[in-house]
């Protein structure tokens, strides 16, 4: 399977690998991390390697998916951002979850709007949506720095969660008055 790679000015998205397992894993492993993540919990090294599987069987299964974020100057796995939509999801989300040492650089925007351009331009989407806890002011900026807004609320794995959303109509005016 030939996953595409992005390139932004400081990132490289590309499809993960097993040397990526220490990083994820560690990633997680943390608490603070996970908070919002999926059921809220840490996972463990075997779970953070079946998480990993299961990422790469989604680009399998739908033609696309998260990436591993690697940031371009230390070489270092940052995180995951990308395109998903397991069954039973609302919609084509664009997801991110970093590795805590690399919040706060705007990383996670920077990989948001590469994503959000693959789902518009390659993934010819209409709509592109984000699943956020109502509590996760973070996430709540960068869906709102990528022109996403605030659309209603759903349940995600049992979990009350804001959606934030954008047409592609939007995300193109944006792209024409600067981002």
């Amino acid at each position: 399977m030939n996953i595409p790679i992005l390139e932004t000015n400081r990132l490289i998205l590309r499809g993960f690998c097993e040397q990526d397992l220490d990083a994820y894993a560690q990633m997680c492993a943390d608490e603070e991390v996970m908070r919002y993540i999926g059921k809220g919990k840490v996972l463990s090294r075997a779970e953070s390697w079946r998480s990993m599987a299961a990422i790469i069987g989604h680009w399998y299964f739908r033609g696309y998916g998260l990436w591993a974020v690697e940031e371009r100057k230390s070489g270092e796995m940052i995180g995951r951002i990308g395109c998903w939509k397991p069954e039973g999801w609302i919609g084509l989300e664009v997801g991110w979850s970093l590795r805590r040492n690399f919040w706060g650089r705007g990383f996670a925007t920077e990989a948001g709007k590469a994503s959000m351009d693959f789902a518009f331009t390659k993934l010819q989407q209409s709509h592109v949506i984000s699943l956020i806890r109502p509590d996760n002011a973070a996430s709540r900026k960068v869906a709102e720095k990528l022109g996403e807004k605030l659309e209603g609320e759903t349940k995600v794995l049992g979990n009350k969660a804001v959606v934030y959303g954008i047409s592609r109509e939007e995300w193109e005016k944006l792209g024409s008055e600067g981002f």
